[in-house]
């Protein structure tokens, strides 16, 4: 690989997700969502050399599945233990109706059912990483990438002050508080923050649900390898699984396992999250305003919904169980 070619890329996107995260401590929204909303302002108001193409790709595509790859450190099946299978009940049932129920929207609206689907999985999983890891494989249009972690950050920031209003409003005890808060709140610092601010019993029962949540990616990755393989022109060969899936598998195994230490697990989740924010960064470049324009609204619209059944959805499941 001749670096020189990708070096002024490298460093724009570089650039990039380091303002991202020295604004992130400042804001609600998060460095994936910062990194993209500068990304889409630089790449709309300033023409970058053309020699810069290849590192941005570079960034968007083998730095974001390096970073899916490392993902897999932040995943711990231990906590499946935890949780009780009521709670499983809950959280499994819960990621099919949002998905669902974003795909159903999808095509009530008429946009493209994998801007659906992303919107979908962002709710229903884990915001930005799930959409991330999901993207290599659905092969979205890349605006419909930033779009959707855009839209559903947005919502989780919202979730924060509601969900626990919501929690409150109905009486729930703090045990409850929390698992609602954890099946329905995206991202997991929107969990912590939503949780812990109702109590420390509910901080603590959201922040186990949303792991849980968060383990739910695997089998839904190969879920979608399936659907998509399918639909491909190579239906007819085997179902090849990609690099970035097995290493992800593997490094959830060393977790789940406990065959590192705390202080390397830190590490290698550190190096994960950089990535996903240069990754995003490079995405943001190639984003033009008139895709947000066209489809924004309506995107919007689908993932409110969407949010407003997985809420209710939540309630209605704790109360009858």
């Amino acid at each position: 690989m001749n670096f020189k070619q990708y070096f002024s890329g490298l460093s724009v996107s570089l650039i990039i997700a380091g303002i991202a995260l020295l604004i992130a401590p400042f804001l609600p929204i998060g460095s994936v969502v910062i990194a993209i909303l500068i990304g889409i302002l630089i790449g709309n108001f300033i023409k970058l050399p053309s020699h810069t193409t290849n590192g941005i790709t570079f960034a968007e595509k083998s730095i974001l599945s390096f970073a899916i790859a490392l993902m897999g450190i932040n995943l711990d099946f231990s906590i499946l233990i935890q949780l009780g299978f009521k709670t499983l009940v809950l959280i499994t049932l819960g990621m099919i109706v949002t998905i669902y129920t974003a795909v159903l929207l999808g095509k009530f609206f008429k946009i493209d059912t994998k801007l659906a689907l992303l919107l979908g999985i962002g709710n229903g999983v884990c915001g930005s990483s799930a959409i991330g890891a999901a993207a290599p494989i659905i092969k979205p249009n890349k605006d419909f990438i930033a779009l959707s972690v855009a839209i559903v950050n947005l919502l989780g920031t919202i979730g924060i002050f509601l969900v626990p209003f919501i929690a409150y409003s109905i009486g729930f005890n703090d045990i409850d508080s929390g698992i609602l808060v954890g099946n329905t709140l995206q991202a997991v610092g929107q969990v912590t923050a939503g949780g812990f601010a109702i109590s420390d019993s509910a901080g603590i029962s959201a922040t186990t649900v949303k792991m849980g949540r968060v383990l739910l990616l695997t089998p839904l990755i190969f879920i979608l390898i399936y659907i998509f393989h399918s639909k491909s022109e190579e239906s007819t060969t085997k179902a090849k699984v990609p690099l970035f899936i097995i290493f992800f598998i593997l490094f959830s195994l060393i977790s789940s396992f406990s065959l590192v230490n705390e202080q390397i697990k830190s590490i290698i989740s550190t190096a994960s999250h950089l990535s996903l924010v240069i990754a995003m960064s490079a995405i943001g470049l190639k984003i033009h305003f008139n895709a947000i324009k066209n489809d924004g609204k309506t995107a919007l619209k689908i993932a409110s919904l969407v949010f407003i059944v997985q809420i209710i959805f939540s309630i209605g499941f704790l109360l009858v169980f």
